[in-house]
C-alpha cells in the first residue's frame, strides 16, 4: 500500500510538472510564431504565473530525494532549484523592468528544455524500464543546455543591477549588532561567482552520475 501511494504521488507530481512545462513551452513557441520578436517582451506576462508555480513545486524534489522516495543527487538538485528560484523570485519578479527583457524569454526556454528532458524520463522510469536511447538523452542532452541556462541567469542578474541600484530594492540598514548598510547590488555581484562555482560543481556531479549510469547499462547488457 505504501509503495503504491508513493508511486502514485510521484507519477502525479511528474505528470503535473510535465504538463506545466509543456504548456509554457508551447505557449511561448506559439506566441513567437504569431507575433515574432514582439512576443519576447510579453513572455513573463503570458507564462510567468505557471512558471512560478512549477518552480515552487520543484522545491518538493529536495524532500523527495532527502526522504528516499526518489533517487537522485541531493546537492546538485539543491543548487539547481535554489539558483532558479533566486533568479525568478528575487531578480525577475521583483523588478518589473526586467520582466520585459528578451533574456527572460531565453531563460524560460532553457529552463523548460531541461525540464522537458527530466520529467518525461521520470514518468517513464516509474512505469517501466527506460530504453537506452531515452536514458542517454536524459543524461546527455543537458550537457549543452545547462551551462547556457546558467549563463542566461548571470546575464539576467547583470541586466537587473541598474534597476536595483536606482530603486534600492532589498537594500536596507542593519542596526544590530553593528550599524551597516546592506547594498543589494553588491550582494548580486557577489552571487555571480557563487553561481559559476555551483554550476561547475553540479556539472561535475551530473557527469559522474552519467558515466556511472551508462557503465551500469553496459554491464547489464554484457551479463545478458
Amino acid at each position: 500500500m505504501r509503495c503504491s501511494i508513493r508511486l502514485a504521488y510521484l507519477f502525479l507530481y511528474n505528470l503535473l510538472q510535465f504538463c506545466g512545462h509543456t504548456w509554457i513551452f508551447a505557449n511561448m513557441t506559439a506566441r513567437f510564431f504569431s507575433f515574432g520578436g514582439d512576443a519576447l517582451a510579453d513572455t513573463f506576462y503570458s507564462v510567468g504565473v505557471v512558471m512560478s508555480l512549477c518552480q515552487l513545486l520543484s522545491v518538493l524534489e529536495l524532500f523527495h530525494i532527502a526522504d528516499g522516495i526518489e533517487k537522485g543527487l541531493l546537492l546538485p538538485r539543491f543548487i539547481q532549484v535554489t539558483e532558479r528560484n533566486f533568479v525568478l523570485f528575487v531578480v525577475i519578479i521583483s523588478q518589473e523592468e526586467v520582466q520585459s527583457k528578451s533574456i527572460v524569454c531565453i531563460q524560460f526556454y532553457l529552463w523548460n528544455t531541461l525540464d522537458l528532458l527530466r520529467y518525461p524520463y521520470g514518468l517513464l522510469a516509474l512505469i517501466s524500464t527506460p530504453s537506452f536511447d531515452m536514458m542517454w538523452a536524459h543524461h546527455s542532452l543537458w550537457i549543452p543546455v545547462y551551462p547556457l541556462s546558467v549563463l542566461a541567469e548571470g546575464v539576467t542578474i547583470y541586466q537587473s543591477l541598474p534597476y536595483f541600484e536606482s530603486l534600492r530594492t532589498f537594500s536596507f540598514q542593519l542596526v544590530m549588532p553593528v550599524s551597516i548598510y546592506i547594498h543589494f547590488p553588491y550582494v548580486l555581484r557577489g552571487y555571480l561567482p557563487l553561481l559559476a562555482i555551483g554550476a561547475c560543481f553540479t556539472m561535475w556531479q551530473l557527469l559522474k552520475d552519467r558515466r556511472q549510469q551508462l557503465d551500469n547499462w553496459s554491464k547489464k547488457i554484457k551479463r545478458k
